[in-house]
């Protein structure tokens, strides 16, 4: 049998490797650093994406079939006019964190080294912005200064603004093991209470926006306790006065923060007294309109203390997107040039003369949320997004979605249909993670392959295979003569190591790599930059010591910034009195564009929600199960609510996943602003000031199909993928149709075909309605009604007998709910460990019956827990409340 093929999974940035076995089957890689073999459940799931299913596979015109040929010559001639006509500021390039390194590098290359805009950003944007922005005020260039395996050997972890357990579970699951091995301390910085928190020995549920006045007086207590130095970094006694300005005494902390005064000293405490410290952190503190200053009062207390880059302490960034920190690398951020060289003469004339370039961008572009302002206004004509679908993820996403709509060319390369598809002219059909090779970088600077298991379907191309042959048509065919993606890599290491001394001397040197053989780019293992090639050698670099003095700054060590607080950009009022908050849940990831279409990942959560404080919901009359409009001065849609203790008062939480596609309540980011930070153009995406009113629900209703349903608008819907087909939870504000019309109405619902047969059973006296259509004897469709979701039928029940033929005799049968004995489905109850389909019923059966006393016990019982381990805080917090 052949060697398994290894790869990378292309979820978070944690960066885990993969095997893909002869016969297809997808495992963790126990030989890379990241994760030693686990995956976490996404990752898991992997093999269950890989169906073509509605993958985009032609080129398309207008929504026409078109080849190659056509499709790029028009790309290249409308670019090609407007450059001509109005300058390379009036076209752009909108990217992802779903690139590979070298698709980035040759994007980048394209806009800023030959069109000569440097309107190139990316959706990350969205996510690491800050952090980037955080690094280069502190450290000289965008870097990382410690590892993974700094986190198992703090005595002391600090998680701020990162749901870990769900967001980064494989890292997660390594915290947890050095706990119970060491008795590692966890503190976790979140406004909302998450299943990180069930592991923590602290849990500070901080006001929206005011950690940097949490660090600021942390800073000052570590100064008047002696931890923190002046000889450490430069800047100290700056730092500490406008931390004493921004902070103060801790009952100011205290006021501003919205925490007991007590958990405050309690924390300040523990990390004055504990040297082996790392301080994680991810959207929470990115994602804001005081972002890059949240990351520098983090990175503060490390410098001011000397915890920095040694085993076991210092800030640790963790990306959202599996190569963030590649697109980050290439100079695929707006207000990047290439390998973390910014618009300076120097580098500006460095990087024309290592492409020879004469007509680069000699200034930064657009960065995204004013990217998209200036396709509604005009100035930018034409737009290329590549693997991306901001009109769902960006802030004010109606908005965005009529810039793409204004816009007089807009082309979208990517794997399936989105919402930004949708308003393209023309539509590229791209390889998809398993289809394409190259590399990727972690949240720890590492590198790995991404190597390709199975050939593209249709006629799908790799990013920068299209990218090049554009340019070809443009006239820049030699500097863009690539034969793959080993070419590309070779020419990217090179450019990060030309020039590379003296005073201009960076940390991102990768140039040991520049004449890397094919056989030896294929043979590539993870390595950690900086990877010089005058070094002697081919060895990554664990951590960056700043005692080393090894920063690019004037004295080769960190340096310390002051960071003035400063509250949310929007804060409430009494006409928007409540603080709307967004992020992830577990098994889902951005917008569900991969993971939408796995069953068992929409086990977990299976419809978005809207998570209110329960004070909130009394004061509103908001019951779980019910029905609220959720309103900002951007948009309004309807959620059903979820009465939740992990919600501060004042504040409502909605998952981001959910798109058109999948709900009537989507995109969430219709609702949120685009306030931005004002260093790293980062939106602030988690303090949305809105108002919630109840909406009354007159019924509920269940739809299964083996077809996908049209959306529609007049009452709430979610799709939720099951194995043979689409099951639908609907709920009504408006009376359900009676009279002529309806029958019209429920076939439309149902999708039945003229030919199909329909099966009716109604009782008008207890509001309940139900009907079935079958096509050849098979149940096709069914529809339910009732006045309340409890009088619903189990969707597991008639989920598993769509498609499957039903007698005569039991048809009314079917409809009453009676399927046979031989289906009893839908017992296992919400599903809580995706990876062995273990659900709560199932568990709260086992732990009572059995007399479980342990997640461990029940990972014996029932494997729950014993992969991925991101349901191990839910079984945990489940054994505490017996």
């Amino acid at each position: 049998m052949a060697d398994p093929i290894r790869t990378t999974c292309p979820y978070c940035g944690v960066g885990c490797g993969i095997l893909v076995t002869a016969d297809g089957k997808i495992v963790g890689d126990p030989e890379h650093p990241a994760n030693r073999g686990r995956l976490c459940s996404k990752g898991a799931a992997l093999g269950e994406t890989l169906g073509d299913g509605d993958r985009l596979l032609y080129p398309q015109i207008r929504g026409e079939r078109a080849s190659w040929d056509a499709a790029l010559d028009l790309v290249a001639a409308t670019f090609g006019h407007v450059i001509a006509a109005d300058g390379p500021d009036a076209v752009a390039f909108y990217v992802s964190g779903q690139f590979l390194t070298e698709d980035y590098y040759v994007a980048n290359k394209l806009m800023k080294g030959f069109i000569g805009s440097g309107n190139i950003d990316t959706n990350s944007r969205l996510c690491m912005a800050s952090t980037v922005a955080g690094h280069v005020r502190a450290f000289g260039e965008d870097v990382v200064p410690g590892c993974y395996e700094d986190v198992e050997a703090a005595d002391l972890v600090v998680l701020v603004g990162s749901n870990m357990a769900w967001c980064h579970p494989v890292l997660y699951q390594r915290l947890v093991a050095a706990r119970e091995k060491r008795g590692v301390k966890i503190v976790v910085i979140d406004p909302r209470r998450t299943a990180t928190c069930e592991n923590a020995d602290l849990h500070l549920a901080l006001q929206p926006g005011s950690d940097v006045a949490l660090f600021a007086g942390l800073l000052l207590h570590l100064a008047k306790s002696g931890v923190a130095k002046p000889g450490f970094a430069a800047g100290f006694a700056d730092v500490v006065e406008t931390a004493r300005r921004s902070a103060g005494l801790l009952d100011r902390v205290a006021a501003v923060t919205d925490l007991p005064l007590a958990d405050i000293a309690r924390f300040y405490d523990w990390f004055s007294a504990t040297e082996r410290t790392v301080t994680t952190f991810s959207q929470g503190v990115n994602q804001s309109s005081a972002g890059t200053d949240k990351v520098n009062a983090i990175i503060n207390c490390h410098l001011a203390t000397g915890r920095i880059g040694r085993p076991g302490m210092g800030p640790l960034s963790l990306t959202g997107q599996p190569n963030a920190m590649g697109g980050r690398e290439v100079g695929g951020l707006a207000n990047q040039l290439a390998t973390h060289l910014g618009f300076t003469d120097a580098a500006i004339d460095g990087v024309r003369r290592f492409w020879d370039a004469p007509r680069i961008a000699t200034r930064p572009g657009l960065k995204a949320v004013d990217l998209f302002d200036a396709v509604l206004d005009g100035r930018v004509k034409a737009l290329w997004i590549l693997g991306s679908n901001p009109a769902d993820s960006m802030p004010r996403a109606g908005r965005v979605r009529e810039a793409l709509a204004a816009c007089p060319f807009v082309v979208v390369s990517d794997c399936w249909p989105t919402d930004t598809t949708a308003l393209a002219d023309i539509v590229l059909p791209a390889a998809g993670w398993s289809e394409k090779d190259g590399t990727v970088t972690n949240s720890e600077r590492c590198i790995s392959r991404q190597r390709a298991f199975r050939p593209p379907p249709g006629e799908a191309r790799p990013d920068w295979w299209m990218l090049s042959r554009v340019a070809h048509r443009l006239g820049w065919g030699r500097a863009f003569h690539y034969a793959g993606p080993a070419d590309i890599f070779r020419e990217h290491a090179a450019l990060s190591a030309f020039e590379n001394t003296g005073m201009n001397r960076r940390l991102f040197d990768i140039g040991a790599f520049a004449d890397l053989t094919d056989d030896a780019y294929d043979r590539l293992s993870p390595i950690q930059w900086p990877v010089r090639g005058d070094a002697g050698g081919v060895a990554g670099t664990a951590r960056l010591r700043d005692a080393d003095r090894c920063f690019p700054t004037e004295d080769g060590r960190g340096r310390l910034v002051a960071t003035p607080y400063r509250a949310v950009a929007r804060p409430v009022s009494p006409e928007w009195p409540l603080v709307l908050n967004t992020g992830r849940v577990r098994d889902q990831w951005h917008t569900m564009t991969r993971t939408g279409r796995v069953p068992r990942l929409a086990t977990h959560s299976a419809e978005p929600f809207l998570d209110v404080h329960s004070d909130d919901a009394e004061r509103l009359h908001l019951r779980t199960g019910s029905l609220a409009a959720v309103e900002s001065p951007h948009g309004k849609m309807v959620l059903p609510v979820r009465v939740s203790s992990s919600q501060r008062r004042g504040e409502v939480f909605v998952p981001m996943h959910w798109t058109d596609h999948f709900s009537s309540a989507g995109p969430i980011d219709r609702l949120v602003g685009a306030a931005v930070d004002p260093v790293s153009g980062q939106p602030e995406l988690k303090a949305t000031p809105v108002r919630v009113a109840p909406v009354a629900p007159l019924w509920s209703g269940l739809l299964l199909r083996r077809t996908e349903a049209a959306p529609v608008s007049s009452f709430y819907w979610a799709r939720i993928p099951i194995e043979q087909g689409h099951a639908y939870e609907l709920r009504g504000w408006e009376p359900l149709p009676s009279g002529r019309g309806t029958e019209k109405w429920v076939a439309a619902l149902l999708g039945s075909p003229e030919q199909a047969e329909q099966i009716i059973y109604a009782d008008p006296a207890q509001g309940i309605f139900r009907y079935a259509s079958l096509i050849d004897a098979r149940l096709d469709s069914c529809l339910f009604f009732a006045r309340n979701t409890a009088a619903l039928p189990s969707r597991d029940i008639f989920a598993a007998m769509l498609g499957v033929e039903v007698e005569v005799g039991k048809r009314l049968g079917l409809l009453a709910g009676r399927t046979g004995s031989d289906m009893s489905l839908g017992d296992a109850g919400r599903m809580v460990c995706a990876c062995f389909g273990v659900g709560v019923r199932t568990l709260h059966r086992a732990i009572a019956d059995r007399k479980l006393s342990s997640v461990a016990e029940i990972g014996a019982a029932l494997r729950a827990g014993t992969n991925c381990g991101s349901c191990v805080p839910e079984l945990a917090a489940m054994l505490r409340r017996g």
